[in-house]
């Protein structure tokens, strides 16, 4: 199994200066090739203490320099709020600085601060993130953008042209059912953000699962499956850390996401996320984030074996993100988390079987 390492370079409520955030969260995405991680992963949020991380390319790009061989994967680049030329741009530079270590993931964002910071009609989200998804997918592979309604793009090249396809190496996040049918029509792989029962994600699959087969004539993709984790050798500290912080990171995400103001989940094709509000109003904050929590892959080493072999059940993925350092979780906290993780439970995941990531194939494009 694939095992990737996701820094999310949180500061709630402002503790610590950014600067220190910033410093302890590299620190430890530098630990995670030489613990064995398959790859480190980037998750794109503006504005707030949520997640500091408002370029996820840059990002990457820095870690290519500081890496020789892990995958370098984007957990979401949200295409709504960018010009899909530039970033086809900047996927294809950082495909080039790396050797063609990149993961691409797509997604359309939540955020009612982020769309409103960016002068973005929330409503027209889903509309954005199709079209600028095709203009990207295709030109990834062609070379270059051209098209769209909303985006009218005159024909220009990719430079630098892409040299390996991005065909088996794409993927995007969906929560809604709405999104499963969608993101098989694209032709990429899943992103699976944990959200609610694994019951009711291996349904959402077999939604997306259906539409793939007929819309490609080919088997899906196994999907990626990102999560939060806390490992510890003594069950009770497990266990108590995993609900200390697991829960303040849903909070976090709630004040983030505005989940309880009265207009959340009411903009065009966001329906699906009233269900969050009403949830929530029924099981308060703190029911609804030990709800959060239990989805969540924590304990000794051997229960996380257990869990994840338990999500291996429900949707089978081929590789998992892990989030180890959240909620501003003390850093040496943190360290040890990763730190028991890779010597207890990575390397059994290693032996695990599963499909490996797709070679891209190499591309001969010419500039026009």
């Amino acid at each position: 199994m694939h095992v990737g390492y996701t820094p999310i370079f949180q500061n709630p409520e402002n503790q610590l200066p950014d600067s220190v955030v910033y410093r302890e969260e590299v620190r430890l995405a530098e630990l995670a090739e030489p613990l064995g991680f398959d790859s480190v992963w980037g998750i794109e949020h503006h504005f707030t203490d949520y997640t500091m991380c408002p370029d996820v390319v840059q990002f990457l790009t820095y870690m290519a320099a500081k890496t020789k061989k892990v995958k370098l994967g984007s957990s979401v680049i949200v295409l709504p709020w960018h010009d899909p030329m530039r970033i086809a741009e900047q996927i294809s530079m950082l495909d080039h600085l790396s050797g063609g270590r990149m993961i691409l993931g797509l997604g359309r964002g939540l955020g009612n601060v982020e769309y409103s910071g960016f002068r973005i009609e929330q409503g027209e989200g889903r509309e954005r993130f199709v079209e600028y998804a095709e203009l990207l997918l295709n030109g990834l592979e062609n070379g270059y953008l051209e098209g769209g309604e909303k985006t009218q793009q005159p024909r220009r090249d990719i430079r630098p042209l892409p040299f390996k396809s991005f065909k088996g190496r794409s993927y995007a996040a969906a929560v809604s059912p709405e999104s499963m049918p969608i993101m098989a029509r694209l032709g990429v792989g899943l992103l699976v953000i944990p959200q609610k029962p694994w019951e009711v994600v291996k349904q959402d699959f077999a939604i997306y699962s259906d539409v793939y087969r007929k819309e490609n004539g080919a088997e899906p993709p196994q999907p990626f499956c990102g999560g939060f984790f806390f490992v510890d050798k003594d069950p009770g500290k497990a266990e108590a850390m995993a609900y200390e912080w697991i829960s303040k990171y849903y909070h976090t995400a709630m004040k983030h996401y505005e989940m309880t103001h009265e207009k959340f989940g009411t903009h065009k094709d966001y329906d699906f996320y009233k269900n969050v509000g009403t949830y929530i109003a029924k099981h308060g904050m703190d029911g609804a984030a030990k709800d959060f929590t239990d989805l969540m892959p924590w304990g000794t080493p051997k229960q996380v074996l257990e869990k994840i072999d338990f999500i291996r059940e429900m949707i089978n993925p081929n590789a998992i993100m892990c989030n180890m350092s959240y909620a501003g979780m003390p850093f040496d906290d943190a360290e040890r988390n990763m730190k028991c993780f890779a010597e207890y439970v990575l390397p059994e995941l290693k032996k695990w079987e599963t499909t490996p990531l797709a070679e891209p194939r190499e591309l001969d494009l010419k500039a026009a």
